[in-house]
C-alpha cells in the first residue's frame, strides 16, 4: 500500500468544487446523462458516480432508439449513422446518436468504428 504521504490528490492545489445552485431538469432523450453515469463532456455539470468517454458505433441498418431497453421507439437511427455508445447491458447498447437523441439501441444492429 502506498504511503500516505506519497498520495496524489485528485484535484489542484487552490482548485475549489462545490455542489451550488438550484438542480437543474436535464431531458433525458436529449442528454446523455443517467442516475449512474453521464457523457464525460457533462463532468462538472452534472453529478453521477461515472463519467464515460463514449465509443463510436455505427448502426448496420436503420433501427429505433428506443426510451428504455425493450421499450417504445423515441428516434431512428439511419444505416451507417455513428451513435455513442456509453453503457451495454443486455443486449442494448444506451448513448446518444451524434448530436441527437439519446437511447437505447440493440447491440445487434451495431458495428464498433475501428
Amino acid at each position: 500500500m502506498a504511503d500516505a504521504a506519497q498520495t496524489v490528490p485528485l484535484f489542484a492545489s487552490g482548485q475549489d468544487f462545490a455542489l451550488s445552485g438550484p438542480s437543474v431538469k436535464l431531458d433525458p432523450a436529449l442528454v446523455p446523462v443517467r442516475g449512474d453515469l453521464a457523457h464525460i463532456r457533462l463532468a462538472g455539470q452534472v453529478f453521477v458516480p461515472h463519467y464515460i468517454v463514449p465509443v463510436a458505433y455505427r448502426a448496420k441498418q436503420d433501427v429505433p432508439v428506443l426510451k428504455s431497453a425493450g421499450g417504445e421507439a423515441s428516434a431512428t437511427l439511419a444505416a451507417g449513422a455513428v451513435f455513442d455508445v456509453l453503457d451495454i447491458a443486455g443486449g442494448f447498447a444506451w448513448g446518444e446518436i451524434k448530436g441527437g437523441a439519446v437511447g437505447y439501441v440493440a447491440l445487434g444492429a451495431l458495428e464498433q468504428v475501428a
